[in-house]
């Protein structure tokens, strides 16, 4: 069996290998607290969120960090999936009684619409240069938030009903089911989310952002973000490979937004879920963690997410300390003078590493010499 020796692989492979790991060990360590009772009820609930919003920040800084494209409105693909996703758990929670096959086939489903509808944005909107990507996400993200706060979809035994506006038009049977009401959204949503089903999708968002980064396309995609006229210059097609990765990358919002929907047993269209300032707040996950850095985005998200948590106990000065942990974060990870620092001490720890190793290498040489000598003598004796 071949070993597995890190000293000769890429250094993108070893980067993948350590999100992974560091992954999979914090859901170990978590599910360990959990089990001998080490977690408070607060940290248990909040650890869906942590991973719904990691998951979006993997998305949207593929689109960022890779893309080059800013979008300020993935907080609306995220409301698709949602929505979509709730809607199809309402329908199907009678015929497919199996929890773990419901949540995957409503999960394909808020996926697949979530990417539908970046795909149709992403058709028009990103033949052109400049922001208008940021601008046209931000209307959507509005839009579909204020879409959704005036549709009526009810069912009764004569069928579905459709309303715009005026939900008292529909008048239903004493049978009957809301299945989107209006502002009130959509109520009694099987609660199909957990910790683990949020740590399964966010590394196999992972698996397909590195799959997709480290291919042909991903190298395109790239070139693209350096250099368009360069990219353009040697025969890649700027229009496919740029919707190839919106699309993707609002496809994992979606994914995203069904596990935040079914986390909760109402989820409604308000500014405070799918707002503009919920795309802002995804954004700074993806800025703070780096740009282009998918385990960044995911340490910034879960930081970002416990602190105020964390601090509710100083009501007073809570807001005061999240805004100088930002101000902090973002001149650890963005100032020169912080990067130079940085990496000044990982190549001192480095060398440290390295003449560590090779002292143990050297003490274990000579032992092994002077034990060959010991025998050597009392074989001559």
């Amino acid at each position: 069996m071949a070993k597995l020796n890190l000293k000769s692989m890429k250094k993108s492979t070893k980067d993948h290998i350590i999100t992974f790991a560091m992954v999979i060990v914090v859901y170990i360590i978590v599910q360990t607290m959990i089990t001998t009772g080490n977690m408070s009820s607060l940290m248990q609930g909040l650890l869906v969120p942590m991973c719904t919003y990691s998951i979006v920040a993997i998305g949207l800084n593929l689109c960022v960090g890779y893309l080059g494209e800013l979008s300020i409105g993935h907080a609306g693909f995220m409301c698709v999936g949602a929505f979509s996703s709730a809607f199809a758990t309402k329908l199907l929670q009678d015929v497919i009684p199996n929890q773990i096959l419901l949540f995957i086939i409503v999960l394909i489903i808020g996926t697949a619409v979530a990417a539908f509808f970046g795909f149709l944005i992403g058709i028009p909107v990103l033949r052109l240069r400049g922001d208008y990507l940021a601008i046209v996400t931000l209307a959507f993200g509005e839009i579909i938030k204020n879409v959704i706060n005036v549709l009526y979809i009810a069912k009764d035994t004569d069928g579905f009903h459709f309303a715009i506006s005026n939900g008292n038009a529909i008048k239903l049977s004493d049978e009957g089911e809301w299945l989107i009401n209006g502002a009130k959204g959509i109520a009694k949503i099987p609660h199909l989310s957990s910790f683990t089903a949020g740590v399964i999708m966010i590394l196999i968002c992972l698996f397909i952002v590195y799959h997709l980064v480290n291919s042909r396309s991903g190298r395109a995609i790239m070139a693209i973000r350096d250099n368009r006229i360069a990219a353009e210059s040697v025969g890649i097609n700027i229009t496919k490979f740029k919707l190839m990765a919106f699309t993707i990358s609002a496809a994992i919002a979606g994914a995203g937004g069904v596990l935040y929907a079914h986390n909760l047993s109402t989820v409604t269209a308000t500014p405070a879920n799918f707002g503009y300032n919920m795309s802002i707040m995804i954004l700074v996950f993806v800025v703070l963690g780096g740009m282009g850095s998918f385990r960044g985005s995911i340490i910034a998200a879960v930081i970002l997410t416990l602190l105020p948590e964390v601090l509710r106990g100083l009501s007073d000065y809570r807001m005061l300390i999240y805004s100088i942990v930002l101000i902090a974060m973002m001149l650890f990870n963005w100032a020169p003078k912080c990067i130079e620092f940085r990496q000044r001490v990982a190549a001192k720890l480095k060398k440290n590493t390295k003449q560590r190793v090779q002292n143990m290498q050297f003490e274990a040489h000579r032992t092994k010499q002077k034990d060959s000598t010991q025998i050597n003598s009392q074989t001559f004796q």
